[in-house]
C-alpha cells in the first residue's frame, strides 16, 4: 500500500505527540509492549483510538523525534514537576500560526498516563482560535505476534511503522 507524503507527515506528527510532547527533558520511559492510546477534545464527542507497539529503543526514538521537532518549531519550551505531575508550557510555530500551549501529564508510564492540554492559535489554525485535547494511554500487554516495535494501528485500521518512516525519510541538508 502506498502512503501519501501528507499522511506520512501527519502520522509522524501524531506519533511524536503520542510519544510525548517535544521538550528537552527526559520523560519516564513507557513500559515496553502494546499501548492503546485514545485522543479527543475532552468533551463528549467521539475521540480516536489507536494502538502502538514499543520497545525501549523505539520509545526512545519517538521521544527524540518529538524533541527534535520541538527544537525546530518552538521558541519556548518549559517543563516542570508540580505535585507529581509534569506541567509543560510552549510557544511553537505551525506554518504561519503561533500555538501557545499549556499541558499537564500524569500517570506512571508502566500502566497508564494522561495528558490534558489547552492551546490558543494566532492567527487561527484551520478556523480554530483555541483548542483542548486529552490523550489517555494504557498498557494493554505484550505486542501482538504480527507487530514489531514502532508499529501503529490507526483508527481506520491502517498499520504503519513510524520508526521505519523516520528512517526512510529524506535527510535534510
Amino acid at each position: 500500500m502506498k502512503i501519501r507524503p501528507s499522511a506520512a507527515a501527519a502520522a509522524c506528527l501524531a506519533a511524536a505527540a503520542i510519544a510525548m510532547p517535544a521538550f528537552a527533558l527526559d520523560y519516564p520511559a513507557r513500559k515496553p509492549g502494546l499501548w492503546e492510546i485514545q485522543t479527543g477534545d475532552g468533551g463528549k464527542g467521539q475521540g480516536h483510538t489507536m494502538q502502538q507497539c514499543i520497545d525501549a529503543a523505539s520509545d526512545k526514538s519517538l521521544r527524540e523525534m518529538g524533541q527534535g521537532m520541538g527544537k525546530e518549531m518552538c521558541s519556548k519550551q518549559e517543563l516542570r514537576l508540580d505535585g507529581g505531575k509534569l506541567v509543560m508550557d510552549s510557544v511553537c510555530k505551525i506554518g504561519n500560526t503561533t500555538a501557545t500551549s499549556h499541558a499537564v501529564m500524569s500517570g506512571d508510564f508502566n500502566s497508564a498516563y494522561r495528558m490534558e492540554s489547552k492551546s490558543s492559535y494566532n492567527p487561527p489554525l484551520m478556523g480554530r482560535a483555541e483548542g483542548t485535547s486529552v490523550i489517555e494511554a494504557r498498557w494493554v500487554g505484550p505486542c501482538k505476534a504480527d507487530q514489531k516495535p514502532g508499529d501503529m494501528v490507526m483508527p481506520n485500521g491502517m498499520k504503519m511503522n513510524v520508526i521505519d518512516m523516520m528512517n526512510n525519510r529524506p535527510k535534510r541538508p
